[in-house]
């Protein structure tokens, strides 16, 4: 860089980090850290340890989330004003702190992005195989085993709950659980269709064949957020579970499918060999389905935790995956793509997963259009 260069980009890194400040609402923030240091003193506070330590722990990750945005801003301050005055020779040494700036404030856009109320938490995701039949059901496997390697990658924690098998190949619906930091804000950019193009390994002729399946990404609810659901609106089956098992998994009646009668909401879990975990289970997916419901009705315009509600099929599709005439994956979103379709089927998604998550954000709430 120039000593020019440096001081425009230093410039713009300043006015990214203002409005960083600014959707973020520093003001808000620190009213809020006060209220909860006010409550934290106050008698009796600690009566309850849980609900005590949930306060801590917000108070603490607010007082860190503060003291960042103070940094930042007072280092993209100082970058600033000594850019302003650099010479030929102190430009390397600038230019090294920018690199590190623009890194850390991308990050921080990033967090700001996972500001959801629920985004933070785990989140519950199901893969139904859509039109395409058997190469349909073996896409959808295709897609769990890439999320599941992304988790694996993040350190996150997978734990399927239901599966479905397809007779031939793959699974006609699966439900997993993935446990991490903001692992529902990331994967909520997945719901959606999405469509596979490739020579079927299950055609005689090896002819080209088109499939879909749908992704759907729910919300782990904790106790204090949990919906309330009335039992006498529920209808609980149990049924023999299906598939490969240990002892007693197949020879009891230890899967079970709750029904929410009034919205007809329907969730099952066999994974488990106690048929009350597997009932625990499925009531969680239950909350997880209606909470959803409840913020659809809500913002139905923004569709905000499900995404557009589409079939399976041509047409509605939010990523493409072409395996063959050519290689290509492809985000219609977006626009975000890359030929490393192999990369992305073994889990590196990130890419995409930031590029959604920025659109989703200039769309829904036109901010960080200045972004990189």
């Amino acid at each position: 860089m120039t000593p020019k260069e440096l001081t425009e980009a230093a410039q713009a890194l300043s006015t990214r980090a203002q409005q960083v400040c600014a959707v973020l609402d520093c003001v808000a923030l620190d009213a809020e850290i006060a209220q909860l240091e006010e409550q934290s003193v106050a008698d009796g506070f600690w009566d309850d340890a849980r609900a005590a330590g949930a306060v801590m722990q917000k108070l603490e990750a607010l007082k860190k989330k503060r003291h960042t945005l103070e940094q930042l801003a007072r280092r993209t301050r100082d970058l600033s004003e000594l850019a302003a005055t650099a010479t030929e020779d102190d430009v390397a040494l600038y230019e090294e702190e920018y690199v590190q700036l623009a890194r850390d404030l991308e990050e921080l856009e990033r967090q700001m992005l996972l500001s959801g109320p629920y985004d933070a938490g785990n989140a519950i995701v199901a893969i139904y195989a859509g039109a395409g039949g058997t190469d349909a059901q073996d896409w959808a496997e295709m897609l769990l085993r890439m999320y599941t390697r992304w988790a694996q990658e993040r350190g996150f924690t997978v734990q399927i709950l239901d599966a479905s098998r397809g007779a031939e190949a793959g699974y006609k619906s699966v439900t997993f659980e993935v446990r991490g930091a903001h692992a529902y804000g990331l994967l909520r950019t997945e719901m959606g269709t999405h469509r596979l193009v490739r020579l079927s390994p299950f055609n005689a002729d090896s002819l080209r064949q088109t499939s879909f399946a749908r992704v759907e990404v729910l919300p782990v609810l904790e106790e204090a957020d949990a919906v309330v659901l009335d039992m006498n609106d529920v209808r609980v089956d149990t049924y023999r579970s299906q598939g490969a098992g240990g002892q007693s998994v197949n020879t009891t009646d230890s899967a079970v499918r709750v029904t929410h009668i009034p919205t007809g909401l329907v969730a099952t879990c066999q994974n488990e060999r106690s048929q009350l975990q597997n009932k625990e289970h499925a009531l969680k997916v239950l909350r997880a389905k209606l909470l959803q419901k409840q913020l659809e009705e809500q913002e139905k315009e923004r569709a905000a935790l499900r995404g557009e509600n589409t079939s399976a099929a041509w047409g509605s599709q939010i990523r493409s995956y072409v395996l063959h005439p050519y290689k290509m994956v492809k985000d219609h979103r977006t626009g975000h793509e890359t030929p490393q379709v192999q990369d992305v089927l073994d889990g590196d998604i990130d890419a995409f997963i930031d590029a959604a998550l920025r659109w989703h954000s200039q769309r829904d709430h036109g901010i960080l259009e200045t972004s990189v």
